[in-house]
């Protein structure tokens, strides 16, 4: 298995163009990590990243795992994409219930091009407005020492260099797709959260020097880690297949149709956007909470942060529901099932129309489900292995699926650029599958 992959890396330098890709997206990630660490102008840098690493809370605390630190440190990158991110997840809402960008999404290519620039617009719209939040919330912090000349001056300032940083990673991500490997926008998410490995491991082997943590317990972490990334990279790859038959057709003197085929249901059909919406609607508050001094407010801002039993609770509640949401959003039964009629496709043994919309929306139900839990547990095991069992563990549940899907997906890529041109791929039966694949 180890010759393989050397063998299938070594054949990606081999193709001109896969060769130029993979080297262009490399040196963008090299690009965007250099202006992770360029300080914003008129900030007093050290003295904010030690006073956010204490008091910045769970949702800074969540933000900066996006913008690969860039956020504690407060860089020209300091919003990093979560701003792109969250203009794309409002448009996709929209499409569902507003009937103009509904319309527009179904027209092609011109509708995609249309919802993209509505896109940036958003990102740009939200990128001021959080820059403009942050700036006036530093001139207010500590009596503005982490400001050296308060003022307008500087607020107009930070608003321009913040978002003409999220401005370039948008510009940079879109590079990367075109002209690199793999989606550019997670890719740039993913290099934020790989970041973090090397002080992982390195705080990991200072404590086994001191003695904290012994060799047995070191393994039983190693196994129990590489448990949950083989399931999720099973799980994300999963797909229900429910079989589709189309009646033959005769035109003239052709017959066309009479093939099977199947629609593939994903088990994880939401992705991360739950843990990513769940997290941040319990992070702001218990955020917000961190800064105001009245107890019984603390109190509850104590039982928001994760460790606390409710915040357990809750932080599955909202997993589970928003899975069951974007789901809704993303697949309509009712428009499944009108367009396999359309075309003379039907399930074997369901009858067309409302049946049929009443078995998929019923196998929907099931493996989103198993999907929810799922997320649920992959977000929640991180959680009582730091704050309920002490362990050193550096990453969320949300940050490894993000890493975990994103790796997929570019490997993906990249192995049907290898076996379009005859190369063998990475795995030795079938083809890797990402998690849109």
């Amino acid at each position: 298995m180890l010759e393989r992959l050397i063998t299938s890396i070594q054949n990606i330098f081999k193709i001109q163009e896969l060769r130029k890709r993979v080297i262009f997206t490399a040196l963008m990630l090299a690009v965007y990590r250099v202006g992770a660490h360029i300080p914003t102008p008129g900030i007093n840098n050290e003295a904010l990243s030690q006073f956010l690493k204490e008091k910045g809370g769970a949702l800074l605390g969540f933000l900066d795992i996006f913008s690969g630190g860039a956020l504690s440190r407060l860089t020209i990158l300091a919003l990093g994409i979560m701003p792109y991110i969250s203009a794309s997840i409002i448009l996709q809402l929209l499409t569902v219930v507003v009937p103009s960008l509904a319309k527009l999404a179904k027209e092609g290519e011109r509708g995609r091009k249309k919802i993209i620039q509505y896109t940036r617009y958003g990102t740009i719209l939200i990128s001021i407005i959080q820059s403009f939040g942050i700036a006036v919330g530093l001139e207010g912090m500590n009596k503005g020492v982490f400001v050296q000349f308060p003022g307008w001056s500087f607020r107009i300032m930070t608003v321009i260099t913040l978002t003409a940083g999220t401005a370039f990673l948008m510009w940079l991500g879109e590079q990367m797709t075109e002209r690199g490997i793999g989606n550019g926008i997670s890719l740039i998410i993913f290099a934020g959260i790989a970041a973090r490995l090397p002080n992982a491991i390195i705080n990991t082997y200072r404590l086994f020097e001191t003695g904290q943590l012994n060799l047995i317990f070191l393994l039983i972490l190693g196994i129990m880690i590489v448990s949950v990334i083989g399931a999720i990279v099973f799980l994300e790859s999963g797909r229900r297949k429910i079989p589709v038959q189309y009646a033959k057709r005769i035109v003239g003197r052709k017959v066309y149709g009479g093939q099977s085929t199947h629609i593939p249901l994903k088990i994880n059909t939401a992705g991360v956007i739950p843990p990513i919406f769940a997290s941040s609607l319990i992070a702001f508050p218990a955020t917000v909470a961190g800064f105001i001094t009245v107890p019984w407010i603390q109190a509850f801002g104590r039982n928001l942060s994760p460790g606390s039993v409710f915040h357990t609770i809750l932080y599955v509640g909202l997993i589970i529901f928003f899975a069951f949401f974007y789901t809704a959003v993303v697949l309509n039964p009712v428009d499944i099932a009108d367009n396999m009629k359309k075309y003379g496709g039907f399930i074997p043994g369901i009858r067309p129309g409302q049946k049929t919309t009443d078995y998929i929306y019923k196998v929907l139900t099931r493996i989103t489900f198993v999907g929810a839990v799922y997320l649920s547990v992959v977000c929640v095991i991180p959680e009582i292995l730091i704050y309920r069992l002490g362990v050193p563990f550096s990453f969320g549940g949300t940050s490894l699926l993000i890493v975990i899907g994103v790796a997929l997906d570019t490997a993906q890529q990249i192995e049907s650029h290898l076996i379009t041109r005859h190369y063998e791929g990475f795995m030795k039966k079938g083809r890797l599958r990402g998690r849109t694949g």
